[in-house]
């Protein structure tokens, strides 16, 4: 890896990072954007779930005393289950079409959510969550977004930032933690995977400690902004990620 490639990497390492400290969320389609031009999609992939355990667990540490694991556990549990299934149904739907079609509905709801003030709070169950779980799991498994259904379920019941957080990081955390196993068993994590993830490691952390700082000093309606535009890049994402699968 020369210098300018290394260089790249270790900005995008710092960068998603940053993102993830900053929202919680969203670091792999920081990252993704840059690595997919300098190394392999199968080592990006891998890359992203074994920082994905890092970032995840980085902000489950620090809002340990907001955690309510009595929300946890429905959405963790229908994750958990659905990833397999979507990634099963993979060899059964079009991943275009579908990318497309997720794309397009998470423009629609951010730009929606983002011209009108905050949603008026829902109380979901234990039940329906974990239904929310399974669905952000197939998501996931299709598209290689596993947080953002349970992300926006959370918006929904008016929590503050924290609290929101406290919710959907370990619901992450699972999700990458049933990824890493999977690949762990396919193979991806090779010697040279390992190097890189050393060598990205400390930028990464760097990124992390210093979202976390900025984090701290926005309140509850910026930090639903910041979710939402995130949420829209990642619809966007997907539908010229779909485009450019279809060719002209």
């Amino acid at each position: 890896m020369d210098g300018l490639i290394l260089a790249l990497f270790v900005l995008a390492a710092f960068a998603g990072g940053f993102v993830s400290g900053f929202s919680g969320f969203a670091m792999g389609l920081v990252v993704s954007g840059i690595w997919l031009h300098i190394i392999t999609p199968i080592q990006t992939a891998a890359l992203i779930a074994g920082y994905g355990l890092l970032t995840q667990g980085y902000g489950i540490l620090k809002l340990r005393q907001a955690l309510d694991w009595q929300k946890i556990w429905p959405l963790t549990l229908g994750t958990a289950i659905g990833i397999p299934i979507g990634v099963i149904l993979l060899n059964q739907i079009s991943p275009v079409y579908l990318q497309f079609g997720v794309g397009v509905l998470l423009v629609l709801y951010t730009v929606y959510g983002l011209a009108r003030p905050a949603f008026k709070p829902i109380k979901i169950g234990a039940g329906p969550d974990i239904a929310i779980g399974i669905v952000n799991g197939l998501v996931g498994g299709l598209t290689g977004l596993g947080g953002v259904v349970s992300t926006i379920s959370c918006q929904w019941r008016g929590w503050t930032k924290d609290k929101q957080r406290a919710v959907f990081q370990p619901v992450l955390f699972a999700a990458f933690v049933v990824i890493s196993i999977s690949m762990g068993i396919t193979g991806a994590f090779t010697s040279e995977t390992l190097k890189l993830y050393g060598l990205g490691f400390p930028f990464m952390v760097a990124g992390l400690w210093s979202g976390f700082k900025l984090y701290g000093t926005i309140d509850d309606e910026a930090f639903r902004n910041v979710v939402l535009v995130l949420l829209l890049l990642a619809g966007l994402s997907l539908i010229a990620t779909a485009l450019l699968a279809r060719g002209p």
